[in-house]
């Protein structure tokens, strides 16, 4: 699909969304040579309006946008970029630049799941997560069952907190040890849509 630079000037905007989240984070502008350096260095690089000149977002922060997608729209004039964001999107220092918190709530469980994949590449010392590795599946299933354990416990003769204390710890190990076979909480909610029935 052709792009069309023609209707705005020379510029489309680019919706500027996190890959894992869904979140939206900016939007920017992009012409033909920001366009074709973002597909060359899988950086996003908008057109600064006011600069007059390309810039790759996180040239200064360090917050760079790495490229995951690049969605056309059905007019050939608007991007989608889907990104993974290296940090905080906005110049005040916020995760997006509307201000809202880009993984929070349901989300929150992706951004744990990632920080795990982390744990478990660079195996910090003084890690619990890095412990649980260090130990085998063997100690993160076992894990996994004495936290269910104790959330059923919690569920029938302890506290409301105390529930969603151990539920959270039961959710905790359980994606240790999703990432220590290699799956990801999205395998899960693939597997349930699957069976899902309305």
């Amino acid at each position: 699909m052709e792009l069309d630079f023609t209707k705005s000037g020379g510029l489309l905007p680019a919706i500027i969304q996190d890959a894992q989240t869904r979140q939206v984070l900016m939007l920017g502008f992009m012409n033909e040579e920001a366009y074709r350096k973002t597909l060359e260095t899988n950086k996003v690089t908008f057109f600064s309006r006011t600069r007059k000149r390309l810039w790759t977002k996180g040239e200064t922060s360090g917050n760079f946008l790495h490229v995951v997608q690049i969605l056309v729209d059905c007019d050939s004039d608007t991007l989608l970029v889907k990104v993974r964001p290296d940090g905080p999107i906005c110049h005040t220092g916020t995760d997006t630049c509307f201000g809202e918190d880009n993984a929070s709530g349901i989300f929150f469980l992706k951004y744990l799941q990632d920080f795990i994949d982390r744990r478990r590449e660079e195996m910090p010392e003084d890690s619990y997560t890095t412990s649980l590795f260090r130990k085998g599946v063997n100690r993160m299933a076992q894990k996994v069952g004495e936290e269910a354990v104790e959330t059923v416990i919690e569920a029938v003769n302890g506290t409301e907190e105390g529930f969603l204390y151990e539920a959270s710890d039961l959710i905790y190990h359980l994606i240790v040890l999703l990432t220590s076979k290699g799956f990801r909480l999205e395998d899960l909610a693939h597997e349930l849509q699957k069976r899902h029935k309305e």
